[in-house]
């Protein structure tokens, strides 16, 4: 038996240590004790403890909880019943508390009855032993609300399905009118304390949860009147919300349930009038929305077969909706957007329904309606509204659903024009924009052919009055019906000039609520704003210099909407006059006798971040250039390259600079073959001066794009740059972790990938290929999917590579070449990276890259067999045992050498399979410790 004073210490340790390599130390031994065979008998002694201190008490309860899981092979099957015997002693000499070991025990109770068939009677003998002592009962109800929970949702207990499916019936099924038995007995007992009531309600929301309990049966039984009953005791209001609302939910088989229906809807409407009554009690209000929110949406199908009995549940729905206490009103939310889909499915509605979506949208805008005193709102809560309020905006798109949009927006629009008829001193900011954001939001249900309500709207928009708020509010109106300006370009016009003059306003939401508006209409209404190219082109020079650079690069994307909707040729000039402005920026700052300052090197890279968007929405003219562009590439790169010499240290600018790089391969496409050996030189050095990841990550799309062309200066460039990377990043791993560059790692491996498929004779034939090998296992260390899975597909490539293969006929001249390089570097770093592949997959590579590391090792065994036979021993030594149980490393090693031996190395896969499905659970079984 483990030192009880060890287990003691490493807790001590665990819990108190001011250290973090002592805590994980502390936890690596406590995560290995658990898996020990000894661990049961150690933590029976803790368990059972009086002086023991309770986290070690409840470290022991933990532990059997996770050994019932993970480790009941550890116990001979005779002893079973012994082991049973062991916890249902713990929980009675534990049933004093606290609740947290009493929980972990009867948890392990759970899972031990589900995998003991022989153990019949768990329930009944639990019910025998706990049920007649009132100092136990509160013990037997925990275990009781605990099992269905457990029973329903346990994924990790290692039976059959048909076993599974035979435990639920014996321990649920069989048991549930005895349960619900047991709990009307106890509500009824004479002296039961809320407390213990409390628990009642909890245990039968958990077996009608489970689906259990029959629902006619409860209905007949004590435990209905009285869960009704205790929403009176503000002791026992939350729990008995919970029965009921799960009572009704169980209820929603409608047809199969309209008995229990009948007698449930006449309770839940005779609440109604507590809505009023409790008004002062939100908590109160929220339960009762609960209720009747539950109500409304299980029965949605019979309110309009029955409206004459169903209806009050709506109305009492609608006052929910309508009480100020913001937190309560989104729990009406579900049922409306239901019913509203109910209805669609109408031919026709009652009028009482339409009057209470019309009741619904009034009281959602007036919600919608800032406070009078904006500034009483703190950051927070400031935010937790804006971000309310487009939900309440879904809610409006349901009234939208009933009631048709256009009817819903001249609603709103009339609320407007009554708020303004008041006069200028009577009217607040807050009654205009409320409607404002209510039309925003409907405006994804308007028709882009309406002609009622929305021309109204963008007739009102340029008059109404000069606020901030008021202001961003109609810009982002227009944001949302372009596409219906789009159909009606006479009102572009005017919404244009109202655009514009939200560019000059000083507020700075304003401003983005401009930027956006004016992205959408060019986006959407771009054929028609062709004519105001020139308007915009001068608007950018004068009024867009002011901007914030958010503000500006909005414009310069909704300007490039517009470009792309133009012909090819007129098309490339006008992209060519607006990166003229841009690159005219960049040489000035280039051309520069002094160093440029910080505001100089910002404004350029604000720039080309406005270049950036611009070619990403043209994206490109094909493979043919327009003339205006034949010879841009190259006068582009010459004003580039200057400004890279003097400023490429510089992150932002590389940052920048890299990215319009990235497109302007796209849009130049072949004609840019000429330069990119000049290019990706200049990357090469720039990686190699400053070791920024973006210059690695350019070299890579141009080794992508241009890597089968057989030019042989690019061939060059492609060869030095693959050399001055790899030595730079040899250099870095002397000084830095893998995880302090996982960008450059990440885009050197992007760099690889395409050079090993378009260009092998450079990758394998350079002197540079081994230290790639083993910078790409260092990236395997990395925590980050993308990274991981890029470097395993390099492994995977190269070990799959077609020269490893025997019988070419003939052979391909540089094949030989290529599968000596191969094997000089497996025969060199062939134990290291098996380590790095196991490691991995005991650990913490994603669970879609299994089938890649099958691959990986089979092709090992395949053309490695002794070699890997010889490596996998001390490999499998030095992986930690909380990754790897000893037994798993044994039995991953046999089923190898049974494959390598008898030469079917495809039964590696079932090998690997194995050693997968192991290291999930053991993972698995430590997150769940963490977790608790």
């Amino acid at each position: 038996m483990a030192n009880i004073q060890t287990v003691l210490s490493a807790l001590d340790v665990f819990n108190s240590a001011p250290d973090k390599a002592s805590i994980e130390q502390a936890n690596a031994w406590l995560q290995e004790f658990q898996h020990s065979p000894e661990a049961w008998a150690t933590c029976n002694v803790l368990l059972l403890s009086h002086d023991a201190p309770a986290a070690a008490r409840l470290f022991a309860a933990q532990t059997f909880r996770s050994k019932v899981i993970y480790d009941l092979d550890q116990v001979e099957p005779q002893n079973l019943f012994a082991l049973r015997d062991t916890l249902l002693s713990a929980l009675e000499k534990c049933h004093t508390g606290p609740r947290t070991i009493i929980v972990q025990l009867s948890l392990a109770i759970t899972g031990l009855a589900l995998q003991l068939p022989a153990w019949t009677d768990a329930v009944p003998s639990l019910i025998a032993t706990f049920g007649r002592n009132p100092s136990t009962v509160p013990t037997l109800l925990q275990f009781l609300t605990l099992l269905p929970e457990e029973v329903s949702s346990t994924t990790k207990i290692p039976i059959t399905d048909d076993d599974y499916k035979e435990r639920y019936v014996n321990l649920l099924s069989n048991n549930a009118k005895d349960v619900l038995g047991l709990l009307s007995m106890y509500i009824a007992a004479p002296g039961i304390t809320p407390s213990v009531q409390n628990q009642i309600f909890i245990c039968a929301g958990a077996w009608l949860t489970a689906g259990e309990i029959d629902v006619a049966e409860f209905t007949k039984s004590p435990l209905f009147p009285c869960a009704f009953d205790a929403l009176a005791s503000e002791e026992l209001f939350d729990n008995a919300v919970d029965v009921v609302c799960e009572l009704v939910h169980e209820t929603q088989e409608v047809h199969d349930n309209m008995n229990a229906i009948e007698l449930i809807v006449p309770k839940i409407i005779a609440l109604k009038p507590q809505l009023v009554q409790l008004h002062d009690d939100p908590d109160r209000i929220k339960g009762l929305a609960r209720i009747f929110a539950e109500a409304g949406e299980t029965y949605r199908t019979l309110l309009f077969s029955h409206p004459e009995t169903f209806f009050p549940i709506v109305e009492a729905i609608g006052m929910c909706s309508a009480y100020p206490n913001l937190d309560i009103v989104p729990i009406t939310f579900p049922f409306w957007m239901r019913l509203a889909q109910v209805i669609g499915k109408k031919p026709s509605v009652p009028p009482v329904f339409i009057e209470a979506y019309k009741a619904l949208m009034n009281v959602i805008i007036r919600h919608l309606h800032f406070p009078a005193d904006d500034a009483s709102l703190t950051g927070q809560e400031a935010e937790d509204f804006r971000a309310f309020r487009h939900v309440m905006g879904d809610t409006l798109k349901d009234c939208c659903f009933v009631l048709r949009a256009d009817n819903c927006l001249l609603e709103a629009y009339q609320m407007i024009t009554t708020a303004l008829s008041r006069g200028p001193t009577a009217v607040t900011w807050q009654d205009i924009e409320a409607p404002l954001f209510a039309m925003r939001s409907m405006g994804a249900q308007v028709d882009p052919q309406d002609q009622s309500a929305v021309p109204k709207i963008m007739d009102l928009i340029p008059s109404l009055p000069e606020h901030p708020r008021i202001r961003y509010a109609a810009l982002l109106i227009i944001a949302r019906y372009t596409e219906w300006l789009n159909e009606h370009s006479d009102y572009i016009p005017r919404q244009l000039q109202y655009i514009s003059a939200g560019f000059e306003s000083t507020d700075i939401e304003v401003m983005a609520a401009a930027g956006q508006a004016l992205k959408y209409l060019c986006q959407d209404c771009k054929s028609h704003l062709v004519e105001f190219l020139p308007t915009l082109h001068t608007f950018l020079k004068g009024t867009g210099t002011q901007l914030s650079q958010d503000d500006r690069r909005q414009v310069y994307e909704a300007i490039a909407h517009v470009i792309s909707a133009m012909p090819m040729e007129h098309a490339a000039e006008s992209l060519r006059s607006f990166a003229l402005d841009i690159l005219a920026q960049v040489h000035t700052v280039a051309s520069l006798q002094t160093p440029a300052t910080k505001a100089q090197l910002e404004e350029v890279s604000n720039g080309l971040e406005n270049l950036e968007v611009m070619l990403h929405v043209v994206q490109g003219f094909g493979e043919s250039l327009p003339a205006a562009c034949q010879n841009t590439a190259e006068e582009a790169w010459a004003v580039f390259d200057s400004f890279l010499v003097k400023y490429g240290s510089n992150y932002d600018v590389a940052e920048r600079t890299t990215r319009v790089l990235r497109h302007g391969i796209h849009l130049f496409a072949e004609s840019a073959l000429g330069i990119s050996p000049s290019i990706v030189q200049r990357m090469s050095f720039a990686f190699e001066a400053t070791g920024y990841s973006s210059y690695l990550w350019i070299a890579g799309k141009f080794v992508n794009r241009f890597g089968g062309q057989e030019s042989q200066p690019l061939r060059g460039a492609f060869r030095d740059s693959y050399e001055r990377a790899t030595q730079k990043i040899v250099a870095l791993l002397q000084s830095k972790l893998p995880g302090d560059m996982p960008d450059v790692l990440e885009d050197y491996l992007h760099f690889l990938l395409p050079l090993i498929n378009l260009s092998p004779d450079i990758f394998f034939e350079s002197s540079a290929f081994p230290n790639a090998f083993r910078i790409s296992m260092a990236a395997l260390s990395l925590i980050q999917t993308d990274v991981v899975f890029a470097s395993l597909d390099l492994f995977r490539t190269i070990l799959e590579h077609d020269c490893l293969e025997q019988g070419h006929s003939p052979t391909p001249p540089k094949f030989l070449t290529y599968a000596a390089a191969i094997r000089s570097v497996i025969n060199k770093e062939g134990p290291e990276f098996i380590g790095c592949i196991l490691n991995g997959l005991a650990g913490d590579f994603p669970e879609d890259s299994t089938s890649i590391i099958v691959t990986i090792l089979r092709s090992v065994a395949t053309n490695w067999p002794t070699q890997l036979v010889a490596w996998l021993p001390p490999v499998l030594q030095q992986i930690r045992t909380a990754n790897m149980t000893p037994e798993a490393k044994t039995q991953f090693l046999n089923d190898v050498n049974n494959a390598v031996t008898s030469g079917q190395y495809g039964k590696v896969k079932y090998a690997v399979l194995a050693l997968n499905r192991v290291s999930r659970k053991a993972r698995e079984r430590r997150r769940a410790e963490l977790d608790r």
